[in-house]
């Protein structure tokens, strides 16, 4: 008699078993956890060096950066003012899993951390279906793709709670419908918060910033 094992299912339920001890050592601590996610070029690297350059002296954050090939993010990251940083090179693969980030984590120096950012893989596939032990899932578009990746990858704006619309000074020089961007995501998920930005001209980074510190706020007082 022949069993068949759901790989794929062995391997979720594992990296769900280490995404709840993240979760646990990070609430311990106090620390609100973002996952970043995004397709390539969106922005997340662009968002992450505004707010480490506008907030580091008045919010202690860190940050694991993950990329298929190259440190390159890191990099940029600690030209912009993040002093805990590291990289996770996949090597090829899609997306990060608990596993790479309880390794990265053991590499950070978290006792005076408020927020905690995991820049994951630009993908808006593979890493819907991985729990990081995060808070919330932060997707990014931007002004230059297509108004209609809400309905193309639903899982992944179903999972988010932030929605930030980057490059928004673009807007008009495409077809991008920044209404239609809007009425589609709220289609898959009705609950998510959206934000629009400009990383290059700092437009809407303000509402951000105020998200940003109230999700703080709120994590230290759900840990009272």
């Amino acid at each position: 008699m022949t069993t068949r094992i759901n790989v794929n299912e062995k391997i979720l339920k594992e990296n769900d078993r280490i995404a709840a001890e993240i979760r646990s050592e990070l609430s311990q601590k106090h620390i609100l956890s973002l996952n970043l996610v995004s397709s390539p070029g969106s922005g997340k690297t662009s968002l992450l060096e505004r707010t480490f350059r506008d907030l580091k002296d008045t919010l202690p954050m860190a940050v694991i950066a993950g990329d298929v090939q190259t440190e390159n993010d890191a990099r940029r990251l600690e030209a912009a003012g993040a002093v805990l940083v590291r990289p996770i090179v996949t090597g090829g693969a899609c997306h990060l899993d608990a596993r790479m980030v309880q390794l990265a984590m053991a590499g950070l120096d978290l006792s005076n951390c408020r927020v905690l950012f995991v820049e994951n893989v630009g993908n808006l596939v593979c890493p819907s279906s991985y729990d990081l032990g995060e808070d919330m899932k932060v997707v990014l578009i931007s002004t230059t793709e297509g108004d209609d990746k809400p309905l193309k990858y639903p899982a992944m704006f179903r999972r988010s709670s932030v929605m930030v619309i980057n490059k928004i000074d673009l807007i008009g020089l495409s077809d991008f419908d920044l209404e239609k961007v809007k009425r589609n995501a709220r289609q898959i998920n009705g609950q998510l918060e959206i934000i629009e930005v400009s990383c290059r001209t700092g437009e809407g980074l303000s509402r951000w910033y105020d998200w940003l510190r109230s999700a703080v706020q709120s994590k230290r007082r759900k840990a009272k």
